[in-house]
């Protein structure tokens, strides 16, 4: 028996063991495991898997054993997630600390930024959010005005954030200040991280038209910043912040390439639909269900792809803005989709004349409608993708 055969026996008698039979059913939305100071869990085994599998460091297989990860290689770590799919089990921990920043960090990150911040994400005991927005400087970050000025050890922020996902669950945000306002808008920014329970910060959700309210607006008045938690240099932000977008971007392109998500929509097809010889009934229906079906499977391979290469070390490049393009508009093309099979009782908003997955799917569409937007708007990516991939002028 090779040595990597007998580390996929030790996965599987280990989860099998260990992953609670609840961690291996659909996960509704208001039992994601972000973690935090402040979490709370809806079901008692949300926790019990978390703590199990941080223990391992299996939250963040990749990263060093020092900083809660488990040290995996890239073939081990395949033949975890292989594992992991095999028994539909929930991911162990969501959020930004372990998609965004906690990768930024091993990049940019300080020995000692590293040793203090990195093993609170993998033990998901930090909740972080993205300060990046502002009411004039979305699409153009550059044009930030959040400022940030030296007193002693540390800096005092002023001015807001919006569309800072997470930010009323949040203890730890990081966000882009202008400390050079006399620099050219891409110099002069510096990127830096703080606790935002404190007088200085008040966080204002933003209610959207799915009812629910993940976005906030966030405002700094005479917040403060320590300065060794400036990440990277002072005035030179805008080099992470762009890494951290393309880990961004990589993240939120996730969404669409799910292989268990267009089966059951084939399901959902055939309940209001009806079945023909065990398929879909309506034969355009069943060619649209196919393709999308198609398309889920061949990107999600690429994404399979991409997370191999950047656990040989390889950070994401532009092409994190394909997959952040794609993933979110295959998302779209599905709500779509489930529309059209679904008709009038995929847009009820209540009442007892819809189930509860119905309403759930009136939300989820119109949510769905922010994704072309968030982390860069499609045109922004196909914007870098002519420029930066494929060599064209501007």
């Amino acid at each position: 028996m090779t040595t990597m055969e007998t580390f996929r026996q030790d996965v599987r008698r280990w989860l099998e063991t260990n992953c609670p039979p609840r961690m291996r059913t659909p996960m509704p939305q208001d039992e994601m495991p972000g973690g935090g100071r402040r979490a709370q869990y809806k079901h008692p085994e949300t926790k019990v898997w978390l703590d199990r599998m941080a223990e391992r460091g299996w939250t963040v297989p990749t990263w060093p054993v020092k900083y809660g990860g488990a040290g995996l290689d890239k073939e081990q770590n395949q033949v975890l997630q292989e594992e992991l799919r095999r028994i539909n089990a929930r991911p162990a921990l969501f959020g930004m600390g372990i998609s965004m920043i906690g990768p930024a960090l091993l990049e940019f990150g300080t020995d000692e930024q590293k040793a203090e911040h990195l093993p609170k994400i993998a033990r998901g005991q930090i909740w972080w959010c993205q300060g990046y927005s502002e009411p004039n400087a979305g699409s153009d970050l550059a044009s930030l005005k959040t400022s940030a000025f030296e007193d002693g050890d540390e800096y005092i922020v002023n001015g807001s954030k919006i569309w800072t996902s997470g930010a009323d669950h949040a203890d730890w945000i990081f966000c882009l200040v202008r400390t050079d306002p006399k620099a050219p808008k891409h110099d002069g920014i510096t990127f830096i991280l703080f606790d935002i329970d404190q007088p200085g910060v008040t966080v204002k959700p933003i209610l959207l038209i799915s009812g629910m309210s993940p976005f906030c607006e966030t405002f700094f008045d005479n917040a403060r910043a320590l300065k060794k938690n400036v990440v990277g240099e002072v005035n030179k932000g805008w080099t992470v912040a762009k890494r951290l977008l393309q880990y961004e971007r990589t993240s939120i392109g996730g969404i669409g390439g799910g292989t268990q998500q267009a089966a059951k929509i084939e399901d959902i097809a055939k309940d209001y639909l009806g079945v023909d010889a065990g398929r879909i009934a309506d034969p355009s229906t069943r060619q649209r269900v196919i393709a999308h079906r198609m398309n889920d499977r061949s990107f999600g391979l690429t994404m399979r792809r991409s997370m191999e290469e950047s656990q040989s070390g390889r950070a994401p490049g532009a092409a994190s803005s394909m997959f952040k393009y794609y993933g979110t508009e295959q998302n779209i093309r599905k709500y779509e989709l489930l529309l059209s099979i679904m008709g009038t009782q995929a847009v009820g908003w209540g009442g007892e004349a819809f189930t509860p997955d119905e309403l759930t799917t009136t939300r989820a569409w119109l949510r769905s409608k922010a994704n072309s937007i968030e982390g860069g708007t499609s045109e922004v990516q196909l914007n870098i993708l002519a420029k930066r991939v494929l060599g064209l002028p501007d």
